[in-house]
């Protein structure tokens, strides 16, 4: 076991009868990071977030969160330190904003004074719910409930946070807020568990990704490390108004592949310096250049080159943006 890792989560995994949840589950997240799980429902997402909790214990494998067992005798000190959000979180619709805070921080052991009136104010400032304190909550948006138990999770200042779908429901707009918070928080040093299935939720908010399929992590990583170890080359893709004219950069020892495609070529270059002076070349001899685009792989890019290498989605491992040089326009959320 890492001391170092907030969560270190080994070998786990958990039945329910004749269904098994988790299957040697590896996971682990930094202090400070945002980590997230991906996988589609039922992947296992929301049992690992039970484990971390203590709610649930592996039957085989080890969950260690800050160091000691959820589950065990010291168990109450890891969901001391934790703010958890659910997909659907629980709220008293008929008390007001302010009174469901309140009733939170006597249960977190803040008291009833001015401490933790203070405490309420600062977390409903985080998420912008200060004007609606006084209403019910029942007659909230989705996003501001949302909103809510988001800043309930933080009242008593945890160091780990464990979202399971915080934008379930939501809005695009309420949905970017959301995220932009929840990136705002690890500048203090909290660190972010977050479970989604949405691939554009987690593209540029993960520091580590985690995917996940029937209970068991596929890959994890870096998305930047993940990424380069799937497409090791550089890629770039050029277009012309006359796409034969790009054929003499087939010969050019600068390019260790050619492609040519509908309206242009896809080429794999060992370094993106060599891309000026290829254009120089076309340049040189009267070709014309609609445009000059590096190939950067994408979350679903590399999600679905997973998935397809494990036998989850058919077919081949594709560039990014797909052989035929068009962009994939994949409903991420449909497919998951």
């Amino acid at each position: 076991m890492d001391s170092a890792l907030t969560i270190d989560i080994q070998d786990a995994s958990k039945s329910f009868g004749e269904v098994k949840a988790l299957s040697h589950l590896d996971l682990t997240a930094r202090p400070g990071a945002i980590t997230v799980l991906l996988g589609p429902n039922g992947a296992g997402k929301t049992t690992a977030i039970r484990m971390i909790t203590g709610a649930l214990s592996p039957d085989e494998g080890r969950s260690r969160v800050f160091g000691v067992d959820p589950a065990g005798p010291d168990g109450e000190q890891v969901r001391a330190n934790c703010g958890v959000v659910t997909a659907k979180p629980s709220l008293y619709d008929r008390l007001s904003g302010w009174d469901n805070l309140r009733y939170a921080a006597e249960l977190y052991g803040l008291g009833k004074g001015s401490t933790a009136d203070a405490r309420i104010r600062d977390a409903a400032s985080v998420f912008a719910i200060e004007p609606a304190l006084d209403q019910k909550v029942g007659g909230y948006s989705t996003g501001m409930k949302t909103r809510l138990a988001l800043a309930r999770a933080i009242l008593h200042g945890p160091e780990l946070l464990l979202l399971d779908e915080p934008t379930s429901g939501l809005d695009p707009e309420s949905a970017l807020a959301v995220l932009e918070l929840i990136r705002g928080m690890t500048s203090e040093g909290q660190t972010v568990l977050m479970c989604t299935h949405l691939l554009l939720e987690a593209e540029g908010l993960a520091d580590e990704i985690v995917v996940m399929q029937t209970g068991t992590s596929l890959k994890a990583g870096t998305p930047k490390d993940l990424i380069r170890s799937y497409w090791p080359v550089e890629q770039v893709r050029i277009t012309s108004p006359i796409p034969e004219g790009l054929k003499r950069l087939e010969r050019s020892d600068s390019v260790m592949k050619f492609e040519q495609t509908t309206d242009g070529v896809l080429l794999d270059v060992e370094d993106m310096a060599v891309v000026p002076g290829l254009v120089a070349e076309l340049v040189k001899h009267n070709v014309p250049i609609g445009s000059v685009v590096p190939v950067v792989p994408s979350l679903e890019d590399l999600y679905f080159a997973i998935r397809r290498e494990n036998g989850s989605v058919e077919g081949e491992l594709e560039p990014p943006g797909g052989s035929s040089g068009r962009p994939n326009r994949i409903d991420t959320a449909a497919a998951a």
